[in-house]
């Protein structure tokens, strides 16, 4: 007889639900457009708050493991001092503590979330209008996207949000043209 515990049917049904998330989405906010725009925001800013912690862990690494010109490995580094936090992440300067990389990283992550959550909307809501999903929704949608993005940084200019306009047109517009060839 067969019998399975309660807890590896519990496992079995979070496995299941998991590997479903691509079928029928992660939220169902009763709207397709909301839906869609929820799922991109979520999945971009996990994937941007990964790459923000990746790049700040590389470049602590490379600024922490610097040898000086005599080949001696500096003493923050030393095997008597790996438990402790590198001297950039105890705080001591505001650039480099961890309080700053965590609000950094989520700064970007929420950048990420959105510019996904903006392209993703605008070319669900450009394909319902219109009635077709071509190269020209995906270029507005990626003109809006980049002009939103480029608003978000502290000093942007009119030429760069243009700019920031232009690329993301040209890159949309690229991406759904290439995605019939591969």
């Amino acid at each position: 007889m067969n019998l399975k515990t309660s807890s590896e049917v519990e496992t079995r049904a979070l496995l299941d639900e998991i590997c479903s998330f691509d079928r029928k989405g992660l939220f169902d906010l009763g709207h397709p457009l909301l839906n869609r725009i929820a799922e991109s925001f979520v999945k971009a800013a996990g994937i941007g708050a990964v790459q923000a912690v990746s790049r700040e862990a590389y470049f602590t690494a490379i600024d922490g493991h610097k040898v000086d010109k005599g080949g001696v490995i500096p003493q923050d580094v030393s095997p008597t001092n790996k438990r402790r936090l590198p001297a950039g992440l105890r705080g001591e300067t505001s650039n480099k503590s961890l309080d700053a990389m965590v609000i950094n990283t989520g700064k970007e992550s929420l950048q990420w979330g959105v510019a996904a959550g903006i392209y993703s909307g605008l070319t669900y809501g450009l394909k319902e209008a219109r009635g077709a999903h071509d190269w020209k929704n995906s270029a507005v949608a990626g003109a809006i996207t980049g002009a939103t993005l480029a608003l978000t940084l502290e000093d942007s200019t009119h030429e760069h949000v243009v700019q920031c306009a232009i690329t993301g047109a040209a890159i949309s517009t690229v991406a759904n043209l290439l995605k019939g060839i591969f």
